[in-house]
């Protein structure tokens, strides 16, 4: 039996398109990164999360396009301020394209019933956490009917969402 392929693998086995769509107002609140932001810590997100910032650097170089939705309720959370915090210093720096949507804004929109990683129009990552948005569990599949959907569901998101640099907390 071979092993999944990593999510390292995934982005670096991409030759087109990276796209992520988040629709939750929280995630892992035990994250070392989101209490230190609560506490005050000035945060150094290129330093805090060297990893990433590589994987989507040599993504972007290679000519993949890697971008991040964000759909969210207003007004935000205490979680979605520290996105915001970070997402210039972390995805934007890193070569991504960030927009954001309030969710009162997407209720003509059919959304898939998790967030996921659609690689190349084709293989999805499908995330699952609990109901705090702890415990992330991920699903691979190349089902093209769920690829299908969640690219309609990104794209429609994308369509209406406000770029990071024009867009402001509530």
């Amino acid at each position: 039996m071979t092993r999944p392929p990593t999510f390292e693998e995934l982005f670096r086995d991409c030759q087109r398109t990276a796209v992520h769509l988040e629709m939750r107002d929280a995630y892992m609140k035990s994250d070392p990164a989101f209490i230190d932001w609560k506490a005050g810590v000035v945060l150094d997100p290129a330093e805090r999360w060297a990893d990433w910032h590589a994987i989507v650097t040599e993504a972007t170089a290679r000519g993949v396009e890697v971008r991040r939705a964000r759909v969210m309720s207003t007004p935000v959370s205490e979680y979605i301020r520290f996105e915001y915090a970070v997402t210039d210093g972390l995805n934007i720096a890193a070569g991504e394209e960030v927009r954001w949507l309030s969710r009162r804004n997407a209720t003509d929109i059919a959304l898939p019933g998790n967030d996921f990683w659609l690689f190349d129009s084709s293989l999805v990552l499908v995330n699952h956490f609990d109901g705090e948005g702890e415990n992330m569990e991920v699903e691979l599949t190349e089902d093209a009917e769920v690829a299908k959907l969640c690219e309609s569901a990104f794209d429609a998101v994308w369509k209406r969402a406000t770029p990071h640099a024009q867009f402001e907390l509530a």
